[in-house]
C-alpha cells in the first residue's frame, strides 16, 4: 500500500471537524482502541525488506551539519529499523589515514577521523579486542542478549514460511542489538527472545460451520450492534474453545532458519508451550498471553507506583508459577547455545528471575542485567508478594544497570532492608560475591533518527500542512501511550490552568496530544475505558471553555501516527511537553531534541522521567504541580531565541554523544571491569527448589542434617529463648515420619535443650555440642563420643572467660558437658566484638597451645571444644552408616547450617563420594560470607518453606517449583 493511500485510510492530523465520521463499532472495545484507529505505527518499526521503516530506499538524506557523517553511517542486521552499522562483509576504514582519504573540507576531515578510534588508547583497545584487554576473563568473544520478545510479530501457517511483521516499541533496544551484530562491534552476537503471541494465519485451518454460526451469533449479541434486541435472560453463545496451535519440529526449525537466514544477526526463539506431544514431537501452544500476566499486571504496575485491587490470590499464584516457568524455559534455551566465556546480557522486568536461574546451573557465568523501567522505593516495593524471590533472582547477575541513580539507590536499599545484604552506592554484597550496581541512561540511534526526520520530502509536506492548519499559533506537542503513568491527564489539567492564568494566549496556542494504545495487560478493559473517558472529558471541557466553532485549543488524536506525521510533529513543535508521573527512559524526549535541530523548541520534561537526570538543560517540572507546569509552559513559549538555542545545543550534544552505541559499549565495558575487579568464583547461588524437589522425589533413601540456631530458628539475644515454633515442630515431624527419610538435628546446643524441645519427636536423630553426643532415632539413650577425653583444660578456659565476663557488661558463660561458650549477644555490639577478639588471642596463645582444643568464633560468641569434635565428623559417620557398596549410599542429602561451625559438614560432603547432583549443602543467612556450601537460603523461614515443599505443601514461594516439576499449578492455596 502506498503512503498516500495509507494516510488517507488511517487519518491525517487535521481538525476534528474535517475528519471522516467513525464507522460503527463491531465490538465493545472503546473507540480509541479500535484497530482502524491504532493501526499506524508511531515509533520506528522494522521494515520487512530490511530498510528503515521510516524512509524508503530511494530517498536521499539531507545534510544538516551533524557531528557525524550520515553518508558513512552503516547498517546492521536487517531486522533493526534504525540500524546504522555495516554488514560483516562491508569494507570500512581501518586507520586514520584511510579514513581521511578523499576528504574535501576540514570539517569533513574531522568528522571522518572521529569515526576511527586511536589504536593506542586503552578505551579503543577494549573496543577492538575485549578479550585481549581482559585476558583473565577468558572471554569467548560472544554476547548473548536476552529480551522478552523477538523483534517480530509472527504469523503461522503449517508447512509454509512464517510471516514476520515488525514489532512496535523498544526501538532503542533493538538498535543496541543491531549494533552488537554489526561489523562495528567486536562481538559475535546472538539474540534470544520469546516468539511472542503467534497468530494463526487465515486459511491455516478449515473453519467448521458450527464455528461460523457461533461467531455470527456472538456478533449479533454485541451491545454495539443495536437495534437488534438482546435477550437478557439467556447467556450469549460463547465462542468455541481453541485447541491451540500445533507446531511440529519441522515448522519450529523453519522459523529458526528463517530468522537467521533472512535477517542478518542471529536470533534464537524461545518456545513457550503448554505441552509437547512426545510421540509426534508437536508443540501445543494455548493461552499465550499467560506468560505476560505476572510481569505486566503485578511488576509493571508496582514498579510504576500503582497497586491492583485485592483478590483471592489464585490468579496471582497461577501467574507467578507461569512467570517462573517462563524464566526457566529461557534458561534452558540459553544453555543450549552458551559457550564458556560468553557474556549474557538480560533485559527488563519480564526476566528478573533469569540471572539466578543461570547462576544455579553455571556458577561462573558472566551476567549483566539491565532494567528499562523504574525501580520503586523500598516502602513501595515491600508491597510485592514475591519481593524476596525477585531480588534474589536479580542478584544472580554480576552487574545490574538502571536508567537513573534514584532507581539504583532504591534497588540497593531494598536488598538491604528486605534481604539484609550490605549495600552501598557501588553495589550489593550478596551470596559471597559483589554485585555491582550502576547507572546507564539509554540513548537512541541519533544518526538514523536525524536521517529519517530530515531526509523525506513527504515529511516536509506534512510540516507545511500542519503549519498552514495552525497558522499564527504556537504548537505544543505531546505523544504518550494510553497509560495512567504517562501523565496525560495531568498534562491536560495543567494546560487548562495555563489558559486560565494566561488569557493573552487564548486562540494563540494549540496542544496536539497523540495517545497511542498501551501494549500491556496491566489493567482490565473497563479500567482502560475509564481512563480514556477521563481524557475525553478533559479535552471536551477545555475545548468547551476556551475554544470556539472555528478553533479548539486541544487536538487529541487517540491513535498511532504514520512515521511522516510523527517526525513532522516533532519538527514543527514550538514546545515539547512530557509530564510522565513515573517513567523509565522516555525516548520521545530524545527524538524531539534531534528533530528540533534548527528550530530550538524548548523541552518541558517531568522530573519523574528516567530521562530527566540526563537532560539537565530541559525545563524540569513536577507533573503533580499543575500551576508549576502552567508557568513552565508560559516560560517556554516566551523564551528568547538565544536562550532556546543555548539550551538546545547542550541537549543536542548530549543526545548525539550518548547514543545507543555508546550505551551498549559502556555497559559491556563496565561489566568487564567489574568482572576483572571482583572475584566471583566464591558466589553461592540461591537454592534451586525445583531441582531439589525433583531429586527428592526420585530418591528412595534420603538423609537430612539441620543445624539449629540460625537455621531452624532465628538468632536471638537470649539463647534460651530460641525455642522452636509450632510450625517448625510440625514440619520436622512430618518429614521424619517418612520411612525413607533419616532426619538429624546437629547442633552446638547441649543434650538437655535438645531433649526438652526436640526429644518428643522419636523419629529424629539428635547430635549435641557439635557432635560430642548422639541420640539415634527411636532411642532415648545418648552416646558420649568424648568420654575418654581429658577435660582438664576446661578450668583454664573458665578462668579466661570469667576475666572477660567481669569486664564486658551483658556477657555470660554457657557451660556444656564438653564445650565452653562465652556469649556477648547482650553486650554493646562494637565493644563486645572487640573483647571477643582480645579473648580469642588470649586463648590461642595459652590454652590452645597446651591442649588439643580449638577456639571457634560464632555469632556473638566464642566457643572452646576438643579439636576432634566437630559437625563434619558426625556428617561423615552418618553417611558411612549407609555403606559404600552399590545402591547403599543415600540418594538424596540435604544439609543446612548458618555459621562457620557448619562448614565442617559442608567440607565432609564435598569430600564424600556421593554424586554431586544428590547432595544439597545450603548455607543460611544474609551474610555475604564465602562458604563451602553449594546453595544459599536467606533466613530460617525459608528453610521451613523448603522442607514444607518436600512435605507436599505449595505455598507462595514454592508454587513455581511445583509447577516446573509437575507441569501444572495446584489449586490449593495451602
Amino acid at each position: 500500500m502506498s503512503d498516500e493511500k495509507r494516510d488517507t485510510q488511517e487519518g491525517e492530523l487535521v481538525s476534528p471537524a474535517t475528519r471522516p465520521a467513525q464507522v460503527a463499532r463491531e465490538d465493545s472495545t472503546h473507540p480509541a482502541l479500535h484497530p482502524s484507529i491504532t493501526s499506524v505505527p508511531v515509533t520506528p518499526g522494522v521494515h520487512l525488506s530490511g530498510h528503515s521503516a521510516y524512509i524508503e530506499p530511494e530517498n536521499s538524506p539531507q545534510d544538516a551539519g551533524l557531528p557525524f557523517d550520515d553518508s558513512r553511517t552503516i547498517s546492521g542486521p536487517q531486522w533493526s529499523a534504525n540500524s546504522y552499522f555495516a554488514p560483516k562483509d562491508q569494507a570500512r576504514s581501518s586507520s586514520p589515514t584511510e579514513a581521511a582519504a578523499g576528504a574535501r573540507t576540514g570539517e569533513e576531515l574531522l568528522r571522518r577521523l572521529s569515526l576511527v578510534g586511536d589504536p593506542t588508547a586503552k578505551r579503543d583497545f577494549v573496543d577492538l579486542d575485549p578479550r585481549a584487554a581482559h585476558p583473565g576473563l577468558n572471554l569467548s568473544g560472544g554476547v548473548i542478549s536476552v529480551t522478552f520478545c523477538v523483534p517480530y510479530h509472527i504469523g503461522f501457517s503449517p508447512g509454509l514460511d512464517w510471516e514476520l511483521k515488525s514489532r512496535r516499541g523498544t526501538s532503542a533496544l533493538f538498535d543496541s542489538f543491531s549494533y552488537l551484530a554489526s561489523a562495528a562491534s567486536p562481538w559475535n552476537h546472538t539474540l534470544i527472545g520469546w516468539t511472542g503471541e503467534i497468530r494463526e494465519l487465515p486459511g491455516a485451518r478449515p473453519t467448521s460451520s458450527a464455528s461460523l454460526n457461533s461467531l455470527t451469533n456472538v456478533s449479533q449479541t454485541n451491545k454495539a450492534s443495536a437495534p437488534i434486541p438482546v435477550d437478557g435472560t439467556s447467556k450469549p453463545p460463547q465462542p468455541m474453545q481453541s485447541e491451540g496451535l500445533k507446531v511440529d519440529r519441522a515448522d519450529r526449525q523453519r522459523l529458526e532458519r528463517q530468522l537467521e537466514r533472512d535477517h542478518g544477526g542471529r536470533i534464537v526463539p524461545v518456545w513457550l508451550t503448554n505441552e509437547i506431544d512426545d510421540d509426534q514431537d508437536v508443540a501445543i501452544i494455548k493461552d499465550q498471553s499467560r506468560w505476560r500476566r505476572f510481569a505486566e499486571h503485578e511488576l509493571y504496575t508496582l514498579f510504576h507506583y500503582k497497586q491492583n485491587e485485592p483478590a483471592d490470590g489464585r490468579a496471582a499464584r497461577r501467574s507467578w508459577a507461569d512467570y517462573e516457568r517462563m524464566n526457566r524455559l529461557f534458561a534452558d534455551r540459553i544453555l543450549e547455545i552458551y559457550k564458556p566465556g560468553d557474556i549474557i546480557v538480560i533485559h527488563d522486568y519480564y526476566l528478573l528471575l533469569l540471572p539466578s536461574l543461570l547462576r544455579q546451573r553455571l556458577p561462573n557465568v558472566y551476567i549483566g542485567f539491565f532494567l528499562h523501567v523504574p525501580f520503586p522505593s523500598s516502602e513501595f516495593y515491600r508491597c510485592l508478594s514475591r519481593r524476596k524471590e525477585i531480588l534474589e533472582g536479580v542478584l544472580g547477575a554480576n552487574m545490574v544497570g538502571f536508567q537513573s541513580y534514584s532507581y539504583s539507590r532504591h534497588f540497593s536499599s531494598c536488598c538491604t532492608r528486605i534481604l539484609g545484604f550490605d549495600s552501598s552506592s557501588a553495589g550489593v554484597d550478596a551470596y559471597g560475591a559483589h554485585v555491582a550496581v550502576d547507572v546507564f541512561p539509554i540513548g537512541i540511534n541519533a544518526a538514523s533518527t536525524h536521517q529519517q526526520a530530515f531526509g523525506d520530502p513527504l515529511i516536509e509536506e506534512k510540516i507545511n500542512g500542519i503549519r498552514e492548519l495552525y497558522a499564527g499559533k504556537k504548537i505544543i506537542v505531546g505523544r504518550d501511550r494510553l497509560d495512567s503513568v504517562r501523565g496525560v491527564a495531568q498534562k491536560l489539567q495543567a494546560f487548562e490552568m495555563f489558559l486560565e492564568r494566561y488569557p493573552e494566549w487564548h486562540d494563540k496556542v494549540v496542544l496536539i496530544q497523540v495517545t497511542s494504545p498501551s501494549h500491556l495487560q496491566e489493567d482490565q478493559e473497563d479500567a482502560d475505558n475509564r481512563f480514556v473517558n477521563k481524557i475525553a472529558d478533559l479535552v471536551a471541557r477545555i475545548n468547551g471553555a476556551f475554544g470556539s466553532l472555528s478553533f479548539a485549543p486541544v487536538q487529541h488524536f487517540p491513535q498511532y501516527l504514520s512515521r511522516e506525521e510523527y517526525f513532522a510533529l516533532l519538527r514543527v513543535a514550538d514546545v515539547g511537553l512530557i509530564t510522565s508521573v513515573r517513567d523509565g527512559m522516555n525516548t520521545t524526549s530524545l527524538e524531539y531534541v534531534i528533530c528540533q535541530k534548527g528550530n530550538y523548541g524548548p523541552l518541558i520534561l517531568s522530573e519523574f522521567s528516567g530521562t530527566a537526570g540526563s537532560l539537565g538543560s530541559a525545563i524540569h517540572i513536577n507533573p503533580w504541580d499543575l500551576g508549576g507546569v502552567a508557568d513552565a509552559i508560559a516560560q517556554a513559549l516566551t523564551m528568547p531565541l538565544e536562550e532556546r538555542k543555548e539550551q538546545h545545543d547542550k541537549l543536542y550534544k548530549h543526545v548525539v554523544a550518548n547514543n545507543v552505541q555508546a550505551w551498549t559499549n559502556n555497559f559491556l565495558k563496565r561489566l568487564m571491569t567489574n568482572l576483572s575487579s571482583f572475584d566471583q568464583s566464591f558466589a553461592t547461588p540461591a537454592l534451586d527448589r525445583a531441582k531439589l524437589l525433583y531429586q527428592y522425589r526420585q530418591a528412595k533413601k534420603r538423609l537430612f542434617m539441620f543445624d539449629y540456631d540460625g537455621t531452624l530458628t532465628p538468632i536471638v539475644k537470649d539463647p534460651q529463648a530460641a525455642i522452636p515454633s509450632d510450625r517448625v515442630i510440625r514440619t520436622l515431624k512430618t518429614l521424619a515420619s517418612d520411612p525413607s527419610n533419616s532426619v538429624w538435628i546437629i547442633s552446638g546446643r547441649d543434650q538437655a535443650f535438645l531433649d526438652e524441645w526436640m526429644g518428643h519427636i522419636s523419629e529424629l536423630g539428635l547430635s549435641a555440642e557439635h557432635g560430642s553426643f548422639m541420640r539415634y532415632p527411636r532411642s532415648e539413650e545418648w552416646e558420649n563420643l568424648t568420654e575418654k577425653t581429658d577435660m582438664s583444660w576446661q578450668s583454664e578456659v573458665m578462668n579466661v572467660f570469667q576475666h572477660y565476663t567481669e569486664r564486658t557488661q551483658g556477657s555470660f558463660i554457657e557451660r556444656k558437658k564438653i564445650a565452653l561458650t562465652w556469649h556477648y549477644r547482650r553486650a554493646d555490639p562494637e565493644y563486645g566484638a572487640f573483647q571477643a577478639r582480645e579473648c580469642q588471642k588470649h586463648l590461642e596463645n595459652t590454652v590452645a597451645k597446651d591442649w588439643d582444643v580449638e577456639v571457634m568464633t560464632g555469632k556473638a560468641n566464642l566457643e572452646v571444644r576438643p579439636r576432634f569434635v566437630n559437625k563434619g565428623e558426625i556428617a561423615k559417620r552418618l553417611i558411612q552408616a549407609y555403606g559404600d557398596k552399590l545402591g547403599e549410599p543415600p540418594e538424596f542429602v540435604l544439609c543446612l547450617g548458618d555459621d562457620f561451625t557448619d562448614e565442617d559438614m559442608f567440607r565432609s560432603l564435598r569430600q564424600s563420594k556421593l554424586p554431586q547432583d544428590h547432595v544439597f549443602s545450603v548455607t543460611v543467612g544474609a551474610s555475604s560470607k564465602q562458604t563451602l556450601a553449594s546453595w544459599h537460603l536467606l533466613e530460617p523461614s525459608d528453610v521451613i518453606s523448603v522442607v514444607s515443599l518436600l512435605n507436599g505443601s505449595a505455598d507462595g514461594g514454592n508454587i513455581g517449583a511445583v509447577a516446573v516439576v509437575e507441569g501444572s499449578v495446584p489449586e490449593s492455596r495451602l
